[in-house]
């Protein structure tokens, strides 16, 4: 969980239906999709409105070497300065020959509500 208290940017909690972490102002989990603020839907100017996705990558592979080849998926954040912030194993598998894996990764960033710009 992040060190920042609550109400603040970048403060996170746990989804009480698949139990990752998440952002506090999340109104759906980008893990699961399922909705965890019900109300009035986003309209011009609230933050959910105003997502964008500045990063996202698409790619796949086949296995074309014969045999069994297994993977393992490893996400790295880094800072500004290149040191590690967050590395986390997102999935592991195995694939049997011509079989082909397709993954994406896709950064969503959202305004925070009344936050002032920080540095981290």
């Amino acid at each position: 969980m992040s060190s920042a208290r609550a109400g603040t940017p970048g403060a996170t909690r746990t989804c009480p239906h698949c139990r990752e972490t998440i952002l506090e102002s999340a109104t759906v989990c980008p893990a699961c999709r399922h909705h965890l603020r019900f109300g009035a839907p986003p309209v011009a100017g609230d933050a959910q409105a105003a997502a964008i996705t500045p990063l996202r990558v698409e790619g796949s592979f086949r296995n074309s070497e014969g045999g069994a080849w297994e993977y393992s998926m490893v996400l790295t954040i880094r800072n500004e300065r290149g040191e590690e912030i967050a590395r986390r194993l997102v999935g592991v598998g195995a694939m049997q020959p011509d079989e082909l894996r397709a993954f994406t990764l896709s950064v969503e960033m959202t305004p925070a509500a009344g936050a002032r710009r920080t540095r981290h």
